[in-house]
């Protein structure tokens, strides 16, 4: 599970870099352009091509998987005969489709007066996360005059995180203040608006990566286990807590991967696996065997923290296919945020496990390879052995 910590931007430029740069083909939420100026011929060249400059002209669905898509979504090319056409969101979802879930089609149709309505929300749930009032999605739908289905939907379209996730990110962003102020554990879960210290604990890996208590002293006494092993890349090691992998690096020696394990955790009690001395080493087998080329999976738990556009970021991550790359453009699209390239690269950048989040799968505009915090050896070298491994399933 990924946890977070909780650095929102719902700022203006960052909503406004959502909303659609061609406004002037808009009329409220309907677009003047009609799918019926190009031919089916074309449509289907437009998704083959993965063309961006059609989205938005008109949609595609898939019969056979039940949603429909952006002429530029960077999921697998579905089969001709399974491919619909559709002038508008409406129309496919009308057909009985739903939205993808990787290409976000419904995020590009956030007009102005949808965008100013969403940035209203956003200021109410930051107003109120600490007042302990109810904030459910009825008291939202209220304030914005939609109905609850309306206003969820539309949210996630624009922000890519639900009420809820804002919602418990204030909180939680409120509790961290606290705490860091020396306020007690108890004042702090109240002040923060959680209403009562259960609700906190039961969601400790989602929020904190640690309980309350633990955080305000700075990770002390939180229990951290390390393995390492030479691979073919060159020396790994990999770290984690109870609840799963927590750092997972490259380095040059044993003594400076561990100075970068205790400045990231530096109140932890860190130590060589022994309780979970089995775990770490069927952990460090999967890593090890990936890297040799060998057809493992990398579904492995997880503990960082992350902001939520980081988790928005690696979350899409994971789900780019083996021997496939995307740009940082192509990320930042799919996670419903075009104009944030660079804001995908640092948080690329910020990644601390290497592999399980395949940062190295993300490659420069211009196609070339890019930066890699492990280094551009180790990148191609990664980049060789997926595609040769892809390309040898597709036989």
């Amino acid at each position: 599970m990924l946890g977070f910590d909780t650095d929102l931007d719902v700022s203006d430029e960052h909503i406004r870099n959502i909303a659609p740069q061609e406004a002037d083909i808009f009329v409220g939420s309907a677009r003047l352009l009609s799918v019926h100026m190009l031919s089916d011929e074309r449509c289907w060249e437009a998704v083959t091509e993965r063309d961006s400059k059609r989205d938005g002209q008109f949609y595609y669905g898939v019969l056979s998987t039940g949603v429909y898509c952006r002429p530029s979504c960077s999921s697998k090319l579905p089969l001709r005969k399974n491919v619909r056409f559709y002038e508008s969101p409406g129309d496919a979802e009308r057909a009985g489709l739903r939205p993808c879930l990787r290409c976000h089609p419904l995020a590009e149709r956030g007009d102005e007066a949808t965008v100013t309505k969403i940035r209203e929300i956003c200021a109410y749930i930051q107003t109120h996360c600490e007042s302990g009032d109810a904030v459910t999605l009825e008291v939202l739908a209220e304030q914005a005059d939609w109905s609850p289905f309306h206003l969820h939907r539309t949210f996630k379209a624009v922000l890519g995180i639900t009420p809820k996730q804002l919602l418990d990110a204030c909180r939680v962003s409120a509790l961290k203040k606290q705490l860091k102020k020396g306020t007690t554990v108890t004042a702090a879960v109240y002040e923060a608006g959680f209403g009562s210290s259960s609700r906190v604990y039961e969601n400790v890996d989602k929020n904190l990566g640690m309980t309350p208590a633990e955080y305000k002293e700075g990770g002390k006494d939180v229990g951290i286990s390390y393995a390492y092993s030479q691979t073919p890349l060159g020396l790994l090691l990999a770290a984690a807590t109870d609840r799963g992998l927590c750092f997972i690096q490259f380095g040059e020696s044993v003594d400076a991967l561990m100075k970068e394990l205790k400045a990231e955790y530096p109140q932890a009690k860190i130590s060589e696996s022994s309780a979970r001395r089995e775990e770490m080493a069927e952990w460090m087998s999967a890593l090890t065997k990936y890297l040799e080329g060998e057809p493992t999976a990398l579904d492995l738990p997880i503990d960082v923290k992350a902001s939520v556009f980081q988790l928005k970021v690696w979350r899409y991550l994971q789900t780019i296919p083996r021997g496939e790359t995307r740009t940082y453009g192509e990320v930042a699209k799919a996670i419903g945020d075009p104009g944030a390239s660079r804001a995908v690269g640092t948080a690329c950048g910020a990644n601390k496990l290497a592999l399980v989040i395949p940062c190295h799968r993300v490659i420069r505009g211009d196609k070339a390879l890019g930066g890699y915090r492990w280094g551009m050896e180790r990148k191609t070298a990664l980049l060789e052995t997926e595609k040769k491994r892809y390309t040898a399933r597709k036989r």
